[in-house]
C-alpha cells in the first residue's frame, strides 16, 4: 500500500512540474521579433517557364532585419491555392543571398503554380504557369 502511495504522490509532482513548465512556456517573449518573410521578385505574375528549364528565383532583402533567427532557406512549389507544398526545388541557401537558380520540374500543365520560401518564415509569390510537353506526348 504504500508503495502505491509512493507512486501516486511521485507522479502528481511531475504532473504538476509539467504544468507549471507549460505555463511557462505559454508567457509572451518581450521584444521584437526578428520574423523576415522577403517577397518574392522572380517569376513574377505572368512569368511561363517551361519545362526543365533553370531559372534564378530572386527575392528582395532591402528590409531585412539585423538578427534573423533562422537563414537556412528552402523553396517549394505548389499548385495555387494547394495548402501542401510538394515540390522541393532548393534547400540550404542563405534567404539573404536574394537569389537561388532552380531548375524547373516535370509537372502537370494546366494549372497556376506558386513559390514558397521558407527560411525564417514562410511567404509565396505571385501565380505563374509551367508549360512543356506532356509526359504522354511521343516525342518525349
Amino acid at each position: 500500500m504504500m508503495f502505491t502511495t509512493a507512486y501516486t504522490t511521485f507522479f502528481c509532482f511531475v504532473a504538476l512540474l509539467c504544468a507549471f513548465a507549460q505555463l511557462a512556456s505559454a508567457v509572451p517573449v518581450q521584444g521584437k521579433r526578428d520574423v523576415f518573410d522577403p517577397p518574392i521578385l522572380y517569376p513574377h505574375a505572368g512569368t511561363v517557364w517551361k519545362k526543365g528549364q533553370r531559372h534564378n528565383v530572386t527575392w528582395d532583402i532591402s528590409q531585412a532585419p539585423k538578427q534573423i533567427t533562422n537563414r537556412i532557406g528552402e523553396i517549394r512549389l505548389s499548385q495555387v491555392n494547394q495548402s501542401i507544398f510538394p515540390v522541393i526545388l532548393a534547400t540550404g541557401f542563405d534567404i539573404l543571398d536574394s537569389r537561388i537558380e532552380v531548375e524547373v520540374p516535370w509537372v502537370q500543365t494546366g494549372h497556376e503554380y506558386t513559390l514558397v520560401l521558407f527560411g525564417d518564415s514562410g511567404n509565396s509569390g505571385p501565380a505563374f504557369t509551367i508549360e512543356g510537353p506532356s509526359i504522354f506526348d511521343d516525342d518525349v
